[in-house]
């Protein structure tokens, strides 16, 4: 004789069901009880896994007698047979409490109290209007499914809350640590304390969640703070679905950016239990216990590490390469595998142009508060004495070898404090303190942005502030340099403290001054009055480059390189010329309004055009410009 068939869990659950309803049809008088128990014991003995109403009965510890009313509200409308024998027995047409106290065993009367499992977790609702006992007795339609076999996030959830995507490539801190909490969690007696995920790596954060419910073998669903209901019933109503979800999906929640709604977070929170992470980059005040975990983006040296994981058998010839990648930028791990893909099937040639392209962010802006400058200016741009030359040149070495001195060499093993390269640049308008940003980004290849101040500061009380660190920990991602002009609008001397707005302005130029001072890339400031600026401010400077007026040698440099080779001249005497007391923005403004001119005449730039177009020039400056310096240039 051949052995049966092994079956499979859904086939064996549903004949277990019928097997239950089969035992509920004889206690209503219709069938033998001891053949529908021996069944019942022959379907629990063929399940390769415990049955949903067992695990059910598990989770949400039901009593034997809850157990059956649950049963005999799904066999009401999955067994005809059933349904028939409950509206015969009772001459109502469904279900209820009364019929349950009465053909049940082991009957109690809390078993449909509001705060006992049945109804505290919404599993069976009854219809109060015919009376407790003679009301409708009805299952959840997510409880039906999940008894019949299907196993999904309620429906009604299913706007505001998502499954966690598979963890990315992550640091091996990072793993580190989420293997730490899974252990902690695994021995942890409940109340299980909820967990915050806190620090400047949002990738990373949701990452180490999903790495810690992979290691409990439980799934994650994240939930936008956003989407948390501000008033308490919903709150509550939402915090009991996703409790019951949370037991019959065997899952932990996230709850993203919690930090952006300090108040509606903490108040879901607290009704629940289980698995919850906050992922946040400042930690919040909870009323229960909580766990608080640091999560920041990888330092350099493990950002090098992360790009030989994450490149393979490229990374062997890349290896000057992903020291300068890993020092000017500062990713999170999941965008470094995310850019390294992007290599595959790639030019080698092309490879390296493509990586830094990606990694500064080419291909999207930085914030609605910064404007991008297209950096195309090199060092024969630049008109400088050579102090303040070599002053920018030694910027650059400080930005190009950050990774040695800094973590091989062990100086950030010393501290965080003044690891970034702030930078002042003072000098009248026009003097080439935009254009020496632009040379610093060129010859870094860094992407440049200009802060417009006017949108970063804010009448608003804290608003600046917030605005401010848009700035920085947008621009920590791609290593940009920023350029603040004119910044003494900002970064003037801090006032007296008259009112809560001098108060909180101060608090704002405080905040700037520990950002600038932290901030791992170039920030530069530019000035036209440098006696403005704070001393406490000036003291925490890396770098002050003072730009002179330019003299006349100076000035002739310039305009001998002012024009492009293309553009066509005749006449030019650049000795005259550099007569001009103007700065170069000036004679940049100069020389491009005569080629203008030059173009609409179809003639070569000459000296009366020049002459014309610095007439224009001049009667913008409220400065008045002697004679003599236009004195034969016609």
């Amino acid at each position: 004789m051949n052995a049966p068939l092994e079956l499979d869990w859904t086939t064996a659950n549903q004949q277990l069901l019928v097997a239950h309803f089969a035992r509920l049809r004889a206690l209503l008088d219709d069938g033998d009880l001891a053949l529908a128990e021996a069944e019942l014991e022959r379907c629990a003995a063929r399940l390769p896994a415990p049955a949903a109403i067992d695990s059910l009965v598990e989770r949400f510890a039901l009593s034997g007698f809850e157990r059956d009313i649950l049963l005999l509200a799904a066999g009401f409308e999955m067994d005809a047979a059933l349904a028939r024998l409950c509206r015969e027995t009772t001459d109502q047409p469904h279900a209820s409490f009364g019929l349950a106290m009465a053909v049940l065993p082991d009957a109690h009367w809390s078993a449909i109290a509001p705060l006992d499992p049945l109804r505290r977790w919404r599993l069976v609702e009854v219809d109060e209007h015919a009376g407790l006992t003679a009301g409708r007795l009805r299952l959840e339609e997510r409880v039906l499914h999940y008894l019949a076999g299907l196993n999904e996030l309620d429906h009604r959830l299913q706007a505001l809350i998502e499954p966690v995507p598979q963890t990315g490539l992550m640091a091996d801190s990072h793993q580190a640590r989420a293997q730490a909490l899974a252990r902690s969690i695994a021995t942890a007696e409940p109340p299980l304390p909820v967990i915050q995920l806190a620090g400047d790596d949002p990738t990373a954060r949701q990452d180490v969640a999903r790495s810690v419910a992979d290691a409990l073998g439980a799934q994650l669903y994240r939930l936008r703070a956003s989407h948390v209901p501000t008033g308490a019933h919903e709150c509550t109503a939402l915090a009991t679905l996703w409790q019951r979800e949370a037991a019959l999906l065997g899952a932990g929640l996230l709850i993203t950016d919690a930090d952006a709604h300090p108040e509606a977070v903490p108040a879901l929170v607290g009704q629940l239990h289980g698995v919850v992470f906050l992922s946040t980059r400042e930690p919040l005040t909870l009323d229960g216990p909580t766990r608080l975990e640091r999560i920041l983006r990888p330092d350099a040296p493990a950002q090098r590490q992360l790009w030989h994981t994450a490149l393979g058998e490229r990374a062997d010839a890349l290896g000057a390469t992903i020291d300068t990648l890993a020092s000017r930028y500062r990713l999170a791990a999941r965008r470094i595998g995310e850019i390294a893909a992007l290599a595959e099937g790639q030019d080698p040639e092309h490879i390296e142009a493509m990586l830094h392209a990606h990694c500064r962010g080419d291909d999207t802006p930085l914030l609605a508060l910064a404007q991008r400058i297209d950096a195309r200016a090199g060092w024969s741009d630049l008109i400088l004495p050579d102090a303040q030359r070599r002053t920018l040149e030694q910027i650059a070495v400080h930005a190009r070898h950050r990774l040695r001195v800094h973590h091989d060499w062990g100086f950030a093993d010393k501290g965080e404090r003044g690891l970034g390269l702030a930078t002042l640049f003072a000098g009248e308008s026009g003097t080439g303190k935009t254009l020496a940003a632009e040379v610093l980004a060129h010859e870094l290849g860094l992407a440049l942005y200009r802060i417009d101040l006017s949108a970063v500061i804010s009448k608003y009380i804290g608003e600046t502030e917030k605005n401010l660190r848009k700035v920085f920990d947008a621009a920590e991602d791609i290593g940009a340099i920023l350029l603040f002009d004119e910044a003494d609008a900002l970064f003037g001397k801090r006032s007296e403290v008259k009112d809560s707005h001098d108060r909180y302005a101060n608090i704002e130029v405080s905040y700037l001054l520990q950002r600038m001072e932290a901030y791992r890339g170039v920030a530069i400031l530019t000035t036209n009055h440098k006696a403005a600026l704070d001393s406490a401010f000036s003291r925490r400077l890396r770098f002050v480059v003072n730009f002179p007026f330019p003299d006349a040698a100076q000035r002739e440099a310039i305009w001998r390189g002012v024009f492009p080779a293309k553009t066509p001249v005749e006449g030019l005497d650049f000795g005259k010329l550099a007569r001009l007391n103007v700065a170069g923005g000036h004679i940049r403004n100069i020389a491009l309004a005569a080629a203008f001119m030059a173009a609409e005449a179809g003639t070569p730039v000459t000296m009366a055009l020049l002459h014309r177009a610095a007439r224009l020039e001049i009667a913008k400056r409220d400065k008045p410009v002697a004679e003599a310096e236009l004195r034969g240039w016609t």
